[in-house]
């Protein structure tokens, strides 16, 4: 089946509304396929980050605990951050992994990439899944974090769901995607 093209919006006008360290924010002026034009239509622009189902060789589930300022609350997630300048995703997944809970794996599976909002925001979420990981050192969390590394067993990162304290709706399509695949 062949299906219709789409055509690409044009920008004819980008205004940069905010620069910080880990965010721009864009309002572009564009014109659709269809010849319509939109004046204020705003893009985020942020770094890819990679996330992490972090299987233990025990069989447990190492999530972290953390505030996070948007939700204004606790929020139960897989280990996660940004992608560094020029740094593979895989990469940063095991950086990660390792910094924020002192696990690493032999073993890494891709699991799911996914687009943060495709509507207005830039950035790609990389999930992998790594198995049999052990604990081989202290966390070594960065200035701006402050987390905990909680270990689950499977049922209960499915009940974390259910419960509402992991609410991460990214995580939480990885995880159902990790659980397809027999993994949880």
């Amino acid at each position: 089946m062949t299906a219709p093209s789409i055509t690409p919006w044009q920008v004819l006008e980008r205004r940069l509304l905010v620069d910080s360290t880990h965010v721009k924010v864009w309002e572009d002026r564009v014109r659709l396929g269809n010849g319509r034009e939109i004046d204020d239509f705003c893009v985020i622009e942020s770094p890819d980050w990679a996330a992490v189902l972090c299987i233990t060789v025990e069989g447990q589930v190492a999530l972290v605990r953390q505030y996070r300022h948007g939700l204004g609350g606790e929020s139960w997630e897989l280990p996660a951050g940004t992608l560094e300048a020029s740094e593979e995703p895989l990469s940063a997944a095991k950086r990660e992994l390792l910094e924020e809970t002192g696990y690493a794996s032999e073993d890494w599976r891709p699991l799911l990439l996914a687009s943060v909002d495709p509507s207005r925001q830039t950035a790609r979420a990389h999930f992998y899944t790594a198995v049999n990981a052990r604990r081989v050192a202290a966390p070594r969390l960065d200035a701006s974090e402050e987390l905990l590394t909680v270990l689950v067993s499977k049922a209960e990162v499915m009940s974390l769901i259910e419960s509402g304290r992991l609410m991460h709706g990214l995580h939480i399509a990885a995880i159902s995607m990790a659980a397809r695949r027999g993994l949880l």
